[in-house]
């Protein structure tokens, strides 16, 4: 079985999206920290949660070769 180049680029793909996040989120520091320490952390935690969401496709085409499972694949 060859190996597939899909999977060392869809790691680094996960890399650069967790790197954009952190920048993104690093970027508006200044202006979550004038929030209330609860309104913060749900911020924080959002934000920890959101990355997330593009993953499922990704590690779908890691995997398949295609961003959508085929149909009758969970």
């Amino acid at each position: 079985m060859k190996p597939s180049w899909r999977k060392p680029a869809g790691m680094l793909a996960i890399l650069g999206i967790i790197a954009a996040v952190a920048v993104l989120v690093g970027s508006f520091s200044a202006e979550i920290a004038r929030l209330p320490a609860l309104l913060q952390g749900m911020v924080y935690i959002v934000c920890g949660i959101v990355w997330i969401a593009p993953l499922k496709p990704l590690l779908s085409w890691m995997e398949t070769g295609r961003f959508r499972r085929p149909p009758g694949q969970p």
